[in-house]
């Protein structure tokens, strides 16, 4: 199995997920205080107003805390349901003026032993009324105003619309129809949706260079990024040409350069103590022996060893521009949401362009070239007009390092899985799932190569084995004898594992009495695919501009 076929499972997976971080406790999922008013006024000595939290879908607590100014006033018990959603909520009264903190914590308490996940905080500001006049005596001298010209300038304030409540959206309505909302308002609900630890770890991951200083990159250039000077510095262009000796000439050194420059993480620096050129050289092993597997030429006549023998192909054997066959292109209907979603380019004569697998990814399928194309131009439409640049520039590379960099919830990223960020839990570790070779092979085929029915590895997994221990002895990179390398004993990734997390978007169709019609205004966060990703950026507000009629104003 090519790499066809494994970057649809990263756009195509139904994701009904229970955990949002990579933390290997038991801590339920994060809760989340409701939207509500954060200005109040003391009426008769007190104010009232009431907490509500929801945590809709993840691992449950069986009890909630609510903390005001860092000191827990209410405690409640709950029943655990699965990874279905949970809510509660609490009156708080005060009685002096101030401002007032407050968080939720859902906990998993067992015993003396607790797990808490605590949400984000919540300002309220409590304002004193005015005090009474002590003497209610009239005024003894009821002269008037001695100049009470009325105002002379009687215009009302040309925009009475009121300041939007941070964290919630303030449609405005439009003369025929539809609403308005600011951009202050979108980017703030989607920062919001996306502010966990996960999100922002995963969206530093696949940060990426404009293409201009990508492009201007080329071996032993001074200015390089750091991450290709890191590169560089492992693997020079005599040792690429020797690891793949039998490489098409499409495949090179310059081109392999800027796919590492277009992702800032691939070989990156990091700064928290983690040896960055240990995890570089490791990378570049893990890649190559996947490589090797994927496009490689598998000729036991060669005079090169196999593992010297990838990057090979460069377009899917047998599949040309011309003829009938090959055209990988029956989404591209508008009758489909991926053809409405990604639309295809057509050829003079009105049928679709093809989109075959091509390049060291062997990307195939327009809902493929189109996320592709997003990623690397911000525009889906780049590649879906011409595919073909996925096999004839620097893209043939990229596409793997794309690959290799972005999580396929509910797996990680194969980044994640040797740089360290990703530790499996404990639902991982009872699949036998850890953090070794095995695990980039189960992320990439694991439904074929992984867990067999007789406990022994397969052909494919057997072939990438060897193939990374030969790059790792070229790479100089030591393998632990305790590191898992195959995955015939490993369960698949499931949505109970530590990788899982939600990155598609579709309508929250929940009800608001204080909302025109009753809308949310606003975009969720699914496990399922749906035409709008959570790590693209632009996706959040399309997503909102569509189901809201809604027009977004600066």
């Amino acid at each position: 199995m090519r790499y066809k076929n494994l970057i649809s499972k990263l756009f195509l997976l139904a994701l009904p997920l229970s955990a949002l971080s990579y933390s290997a406790n038991a801590a339920p999922a994060k809760p989340n205080i409701a939207w509500m008013e954060t200005n109040y006024t003391l009426n008769n000595g007190n104010a009232n107003y009431t907490i509500t939290w929801n945590m809709w879908w993840g691992s449950n607590g069986n009890q909630w805390q609510l903390l005001q100014n860092g000191d827990v006033i209410h405690t409640a018990s709950l029943t655990p349901q699965g990874n279905n959603a949970q809510a509660d909520n609490y009156q708080v009264t005060v009685t002096t003026a101030g401002n007032y903190t407050y968080t939720v914590n859902l906990c998993n308490v067992q015993g003396t032993q607790a797990s808490c996940t605590a949400s984000a905080n919540k300002t309220i500001n409590v304002q004193g009324t005015s005090t009474p006049d002590p003497d209610p005596t009239p005024d003894p001298d009821p002269t008037p105003d001695p100049d009470p010209t009325p105002n002379p300038d009687p215009t009302p304030d040309p925009d009475p619309t009121p300041d939007p409540t941070p964290g919630k959206p303030n449609p405005q309505p439009k003369p025929g129809g539809g609403y308005t909302l600011t951009q202050a308002e979108i980017d703030a609900m989607e920062t919001e949706l996306t502010s966990s630890d996960i999100f922002q770890t995963v969206k530093e991951s696949i940060e990426t260079r404009n293409n201009a200083e990508v492009e201007a990159v080329v071996p032993n250039r001074a200015a390089n990024p750091e991450n290709v000077k890191r590169v560089e510095s492992i693997l020079n262009e005599t040792l690429w040409s020797y690891i793949f000796a039998e490489h098409h000439q499409d495949y090179t050194y310059t081109r392999f350069l800027r796919a590492v420059a277009k992702f800032k993480a691939f070989c990156g620096t990091y700064t928290d103590g983690r040896d960055s050129n240990a995890i570089c050289r490791k990378s570049l092993a893990t890649m190559f022996a996947h490589f090797t597997q994927e496009t490689g030429g598998h000729n036991p006549h060669s005079n090169n060893e196999e593992w010297r023998q990838g990057l090979v192909y460069l377009r899917e054997i047998g599949c040309t521009e011309n003829g009938t066959s090959c055209g990988y292109n029956a989404e591209c209907s508008p009758t489909t949401w991926q053809g409405r979603t990604w639309v295809c380019g057509k050829n003079p004569d009105g049928s679709y362009l093809k989109y075959f697998g091509r390049g060291a990814k062997q990307l195939s399928y327009n809902y493929n070239y189109g996320p592709f194309s997003q990623a690397m131009f911000n525009d889906t439409s780049v590649l879906l007009n011409d595919p073909d640049r996925v096999a004839n520039t620097w893209l043939n590379l990229a596409s793997a390092v794309f690959f290799f960099v972005y999580p396929q919830p509910p797996k990680p990223s194969m980044l994640h899985v040797i740089d360290g960020t990703w530790q499996p839990n404990a639902h991982d570790a009872s699949l036998n799932i850890s953090a070794g070779f095995g695990a980039t092979t189960n992320i990439i085929n694991g439904g074929i190569e992984c867990g067999t029915s007789n406990g022994q590895e397969k052909r494919q997994s057997l072939n990438r084995i060897s193939y990374y221990k030969k790059h790792a002895e070229a790479l100089n990179v030591p393998i632990p004898a305790n590191e898992v390398l195959g995955c015939a004993k490993q369960g698949r990734f499931d949505t109970q594992g530590a990788g899982a997390m939600l990155i598609s978007l579709d309508q929250d169709w929940s009800y608001h009495s204080d909302m025109p019609e009753g809308k949310s205004f606003t975009c969720k966060l699914v496990g399922y695919q749906t035409a709008y990703s959570a790590l693209i950026p632009g996706d959040f507000q399309k997503c909102v501009e569509n189901y809201f009629e809604v027009e977004v104003l600066p």
